[in-house]
């Protein structure tokens, strides 16, 4: 049997992928992205993590908007939540992935204080993850050695 001895932080950020699915925080999704990253395209999943934050800042923004008009239209906000869910799906976002699907369900009730209250426990899910990636990404610059250091933040 081969043995490869990988650097330390190659280890960490393995066990960081592992947690990070084991807690629920990301879902096969994420796997299959990664799964799609080579020497042509090293830093795939990082990049579609980027966009991923940059366009949803505008759909969280729009549904934030579309909660504090008055009268509420359900509908409205359902069509941005079920756009926000299938980003966050995209990229196998499961924490914040259930809290759109919790967060449809108060629309379909047209019950605003559900939606306002779960929109808050999306945002904070969104931020959680969006600072667990930039961890994750920033270990893997590190793995990668000094030339794919020149990343930055996440969105």
């Amino acid at each position: 049997m081969l043995v490869v001895a990988l650097p330390r932080t190659a280890l960490f950020l393995q066990a960081l992928n592992i947690y990070y699915f084991n807690k629920g925080y990301l879902d096969e999704q994420f796997i299959q992205l990664e799964e799609l990253e080579d020497d042509d395209n090293p830093n795939f999943v990082e990049e579609m993590v980027t966009t991923f934050y940059n366009n949803s800042a505008r759909l969280l923004q729009n549904i934030e908007q579309a909660l504090v008009s008055r009268p509420i239209d359900f509908t409205k906000l359902d069509n941005y939540m079920h756009r926000f869910k299938g980003s966050s799906s995209s990229i196998g976002a499961t924490r914040v992935k259930k809290e759109c699907t919790i967060f449809t369900e108060y629309c379909k009730k047209a019950n605003a204080e559900g939606c306002i209250r779960t929109f808050l426990q999306v945002k904070q899910e969104h931020a959680c993850l969006r600072r667990k990636l930039e961890t994750y990404f920033q270990l893997g610059r590190q793995a990668a050695g000094p030339s794919a250091n020149a990343g930055g933040q996440v969105g």
